[in-house]
């Protein structure tokens, strides 16, 4: 599964959640309180959600970090001492590592004094990956990247690196690719690609998980089912936050106070309390009250209580005088994918009844009405885009045609009777999701637009799952028609979002629609060895634009997020990409 990947039903586009973040003050020393969803593990290889990654990058380290401030999003040195240097072929990356950056003191090590992080950690970290006794969920950054590293994998001796991975000194080490990937800057960023120590894996074994020892500016002292408690590492190197270096930009970040961080010494509160408070209602109870939670999400159902105008989004006034807020789009989106491999609405050999079935799955896609959608289950609070490509990604355009998004109940009506669909002829549409309210409640209102281009009523019916890991496995068995989704972005660029489409990675890989175009991937490999650039991005839209003549999927959605907090809490929320933010926040008695 990927890191930021989330399986929803077509009728419940958005039920992952976005990180929300609160902080309190608290006695003695200063305390950030947070709300998240349940991390479930602590062990790099084994995360798989935002949470995770929060939680793992809090307390390790990537050789690479986004800087705090940068929109769009920059990568800067974390654990690498400056950015990795790629040859001319793009094949090898040179990277060196700060010296005099140690892992947390902890009983793994001799005496328990944490020892300094060198080249063998990153390596070490790296491998563990590629270890069939790990069962990574990060695997797949990799798969086919470097250079022996697949087959290493077969014998996992962590004695012999392979080929790609060579130690070239105590802080130094190259990484040798077996093609050209330029995203592979971003993979030195992400939560998979934490450096640990193997001291602490051979000690803690399968309680490793929950026992982290990192040299992040965390250590965790406290951990079970409603909560993290996180302390200052003290081993922690010294970092001192600076403005213009993090990407201070004076329009954007002017009315947030952010000026105040500067020159402070990270991280800048003593602990971090991360509380697993699921329900918005009680986050917003717990945030209003004044001296509990000091940051939250702004939950739909407020909106109008909180807000004095939509556009441009302002608050009421006795809101402005007690808090600062943030909007913004969501570095991701939701959208629905056709299962390719159905036996009613997927691919077949035969041209014409291929032809019957695009038409099909093109009037289902026209009409859907997005508005409609946003208005009713997400209180008007976001932007349809045409495409998979969203605005913030490397490699979008904003010429592509609307038409994907555009609601068109006489074209639709006039695809299905000139290729002879009618009320007796149309499959039935089984629509899979996870049983609930608002799922029963989002499926009537897709079966109404079904019904304005004539499919029949009765022909359109809910498949419920007791648990979403029943609905997931069903996606991956292949059973689902349609597939509602959503997808944070791992890193800033378009390649993360059509891998997805990639006939290689079909289910139970990242292609849940199980597309299969060869000119498609042809597109896709021929891109992904490009540098950014104008001619890898009309790579990028040829293949998108393959995806929508083929109406593979009904696309795309970003929800408008609103995060509030005190004023006495100085931090800024836009954190999508980004790991370790705690020990980026101030809170000021």
């Amino acid at each position: 599964m990927r890191l930021f990947k989330y399986f929803v039903s077509f009728v419940v586009l958005a039920l992952g959640q976005k990180t929300v973040w609160d902080g309190c003050l608290g006695k003695g020393p200063v305390e950030y309180r947070t709300n998240s969803s349940k991390n479930r593990t602590f062990d790099p290889v084994q995360i798989n959600s935002l949470y995770d990654n929060t939680m793992v990058t809090a307390v390790y380290e990537t050789l690479l970090d986004y800087k705090y401030l940068k929109e769009p999003f920059e990568l800067k040195p974390e654990l690498a001492e400056e950015m990795p240097v790629m040859s001319k072929d793009g094949l090898t990356f040179s990277i060196k590592l700060k010296k005099g950056i140690y892992f947390a003191d902890d009983g793994c090590f001799m005496g328990g004094q944490g020892r300094e992080v060198v080249a063998q950690d990153v390596a070490y970290s790296i491998l563990r990956h590629f270890d069939p006794n790990n069962a990574s969920t990060g695997k797949w950054l990799l798969q086919g990247r470097i250079v022996g590293l697949d087959a290493w994998g077969k014998r996992a001796d962590y004695a012999q690196l392979p080929a790609g991975i060579q130690i070239k000194g105590t802080h130094h080490l190259e990484i040798k690719l077996v093609k050209p990937f330029p995203q592979f800057m971003y993979a030195l960023a992400m939560g998979y690609l934490a450096v640990i120590p193997k001291e602490a894996v051979d000690k803690y074994d399968k309680d490793f998980p929950l026992h982290p020892v990192g040299s992040g500016p965390w250590k965790v002292a406290h951990t079970d089912r409603s909560k993290v408690i996180l302390e200052r590492q003290p081993k922690y190197r010294r970092e001192i936050f600076d403005l213009q270096a993090e990407g201070y930009d004076p329009v954007i970040h002017k009315s947030f106070g952010v000026e105040k961080l500067q020159g402070k010494r990270l991280p800048i509160v003593d602990r971090v309390v991360v509380s697993f408070i699921q329900e918005p209602a009680a986050q917003w109870n717990s945030f209003t009250k004044g001296d509990e939670i000091q940051s939250a999400g702004l939950p739909p159902e407020q909106l109008e209580q909180v807000l004095q105008s939509r556009s441009p989004i302002t608050l009421k006034k006795e809101y402005q005088d007690k808090y600062r807020f943030h909007a913004a789009q969501e570095f991701g989106y939701i959208f629905t994918d056709f299962n390719m491999e159905d036996k009613d609405f997927g691919v077949v050999a035969d041209p014409k009844e291929n032809g019957r079935r695009r038409a099909l799955r093109c009037a289902i896609r026209k009409s859907f009405d997005w508005q409609a959608r946003i208005d009713r289950f997400f209180y008007g609070m976001g932007k349809p885009f045409p495409g998979i490509i969203s605005p913030d990604l490397d490699g979008y355009r904003d010429d592509v045609s609307r038409d994907s998004i555009t609601l068109d109940i006489e074209g639709a009506k006039k695809l299905l009777k000139d290729h002879g669909w009618n009320a007796r002829t149309l499959p039935v549409l089984r629509v899979g999701g996870v049983a609930g309210v608002k799922t029963r409640q989002m499926f009537m209102q897709l079966r109404s637009f079904l019904i304005k281009i004539g499919y029949p009523k009765q022909k359109i019916k809910p498949k419920e799952y007791s648990t979403f890991s029943a609905f997931a496995q069903a996606v991956d068995s292949r059973e689902v028609p349609l597939i509602g989704m959503g997808w944070s972005m791992d890193y800033p660029d378009a390649e993360n979002v059509l891998q997805r489409y990639y006939g290689p990675n079909h289910t139970p890989g990242s292609n849940s629609s199980n597309y299969s175009n060869p000119e498609f991937d042809r597109l896709f490999e021929a891109a992904s060895v490009l540098p950014p650039g104008a001619q890898r991005t009309e790579l990028y839209q040829k293949a998108q634009q393959l995806l929508l003549d083929d109406c593979v999927v009904i696309s795309g959605f970003s929800r408008t997020g609103i995060h509030l907090w005190h004023k006495n809490v100085t931090m800024y929320p836009r954190k999508d990409v980004i790991g370790s933010t705690y020990k980026y926040v101030m809170v000021e008695e």
